[in-house]
């Protein structure tokens, strides 16, 4: 498979409530209006960034059934994350995992380290 703008995403696969994020220069803005203030930006314990792709959930246990007419396939059930790709995300460094890819530097970062994000699409 070549890999090109449009197809590398889909090679990656995000684990369980884990979000991956691309982070944002530290001047930028986004069309609100909302940016963090440079004090926090020196001592880095927050960072924001765009989400590029989200994981699938956190995932629900399945009850134990030893009934001999259920198929033995298990399905697996997820609760939806909140983030979703294209949101600005306000997150905990302490709780990212920092990773190139492509010579690009994103982050990984659990639901439980975003503080806030913002989407633009209408409420």
């Amino acid at each position: 498979m070549r890999v090109t703008t449009d197809n590398k995403w889909k090679k990656l696969i995000i684990i369980g409530d884990r979000v991956l994020v691309k982070p944002t220069h530290p001047g930028e803005r986004t069309a609100s209006g909302l940016y963090l203030p440079p004090g926090v930006q020196e001592r880095e314990k927050v960072q924001q960034g765009y989400v590029i792709k989200t994981g699938p959930g956190y995932a629900i246990p399945m009850p134990v059934e030893n009934e001999p007419w259920k198929s033995d396939e298990e399905q697996v059930k997820y609760v939806p994350l909140q983030a979703k790709e294209g949101d600005l995300a306000i997150f905990l460094v302490s709780g990212a995992t920092e990773v190139m890819y492509e010579n690009e530097k994103y982050f990984i970062v659990p639901q439980g380290a975003i503080l806030m994000l913002e989407r633009e699409e209408d409420m």
